[in-house]
């Protein structure tokens, strides 16, 4: 078994935190849940996982590359929910790049589609 924390910062182990979600064995009862799973798919260099999760309307033909552009010139090392609605989530992740630390801070959108959540953008 995988004693690995999740990326996430819930303080639970991968496994029994994003690890399913990421898997597709279980799928994200809220927004933050789903935020949280996003932000441990950059971590894991999952392009799958963030490609799938963004909402159809969002997905552009050039998204997966895009993503993993994007996640490999990171380091990630933190995440901080700051705030949590039904629909949006606030958060900043810390990482590095070019050997400096650096933050992205959001304020995400998402939305049900078919009963699941997906990431739609900035809100």
């Amino acid at each position: 078994m995988n004693s690995t924390s999740c990326p996430c910062g819930s303080g639970e182990l991968f496994v029994e935190c994003c690890g399913p979600l990421i898997s597709g064995k279980e799928k994200a009862h809220t927004a933050e849940q789903l935020m949280r799973s996003r932000y441990s798919a950059y971590v894991k260099h999952d392009v799958d996982y963030l490609v799938s999760t963004t909402h159809p309307k969002s997905r552009t033909s050039d998204l997966a590359q895009s993503i993993a552009s994007w996640m490999n010139q990171v380091q990630w090392i933190r995440l901080h929910v700051l705030n949590a609605e039904k629909e949006t989530v606030e958060f900043i992740a810390e990482y590095i790049s070019d050997g400096k630390p650096a933050q992205h801070h959001e304020r995400s959108l998402f939305k049900k589609h078919k009963g699941e959540w997906f990431y739609v953008g900035e809100a």
